[in-house]
């Protein structure tokens, strides 16, 4: 199985863990992940708000690059990315005029973009390109002493999302199953996590941040898995700032591809768990 892989600025930055965890897990299964050489910005969500136009140029300048390199679906990790080169497709396919600027641009750099790859999650690969048998073959540690609360984020399963229930999604929880662990029922699984609001009106998107925190507590959950590197750095980055708003309400929170790695067997090293602002390794070593 060969996709390209488009990292997005985050996996390259504070989302490192990430892709640090996402490679060598996919490797494991069968997956080949080729990142799309000089790839840019997918044009992220503000651009979008503020500039739909030129946002599509960019997604569009990524998805004509993966083109130009052959056939398969584009694999983009963050949810970000994953939502607005799905919208960059979705303004293509149905504005003449944004199609004739992207085309321009594409132009003048010598690309052509016809829209024919899919832009994929990879909790979307995982469940119906890899599956679940095969995952359950690979792990020589259940987790079946760990409590996760399985947490989406509000970008990956909408308003683009064909791969799962946009209200009420399972496929994170299908595959932690398959590792092993008790899926904690987590009802906020897509409310959003604060976003950017944590630095731009902290108040609200620290409050957003904590209600999702006390939540998977009050369920029980010993760890929060994520599929987003902004909302995993909300809800793990805070927890001091919110101690001294609401009071203390800490719990670790992971990728899933950290928790599929450790069921898997790997060295928690080789899977970025040592830059959690709170420690997941002791709560894993006992998993």
């Amino acid at each position: 199985m060969k996709y390209h892989y488009f990292p997005g600025c985050s996996l390259k930055g504070l989302g490192r863990a990430y892709e640090e965890s996402l490679l060598p897990v996919m490797e494991r299964l069968g997956v080949e992940l080729h990142e799309i050489e000089d790839w840019n910005c997918c044009g992220a969500t503000v651009y979008m708000a503020t500039d739909q136009g030129n946002a599509c140029v960019l997604g569009a300048r990524n998805m004509a690059l993966a083109e130009k390199n052959g056939a398969g679906d584009i694999v983009a990790p963050c949810n970000a990315c994953y939502l607005t080169l799905n919208k960059a497709k979705h303004c293509l396919a149905e504005s003449s005029a944004i199609r004739r600027n992207v085309e321009r641009a594409m132009a003048e750099a010598h690309l052509t973009y016809s829209g024919n790859l899919a832009v994929r999650h990879p909790l979307d690969v995982l469940v119906h390109d890899v599956g679940l048998e095969a995952i359950r073959r690979e792990v020589v540690r259940p987790l079946t002493k760990l409590k996760v609360a399985p947490y989406y984020g509000c970008q990956a399963v909408r308003p683009q999302c064909t791969f799962d229930d946009q209200w009420n999604p399972t496929s994170m929880d299908q595959v932690l199953t398959a590792l092993g662990a008790t899926v904690v029922d987590y009802p906020l699984k897509t409310r959003c996590c604060g976003g950017s609001l944590t630095g731009t009106v902290p108040e609200a998107g620290l409050r957003l941040t904590y209600i999702l925190l006390q939540e998977a507590l009050r369920r029980g959950a010993e760890v929060i898995a994520t599929i987003c590197p902004l909302c995993q750095f909300n809800l793990d980055g805070y927890h001091d700032q919110i101690a001294r708003r609401w009071g203390a309400v800490r719990i670790p929170v992971v990728y899933l591809t950290q928790l599929m790695g450790v069921a898997f067997g790997m060295a928690p090293d080789a899977l970025g768990l040592k830059r959690n602002f709170l420690p997941a390794e002791p709560l894993l070593a006992m998993s």
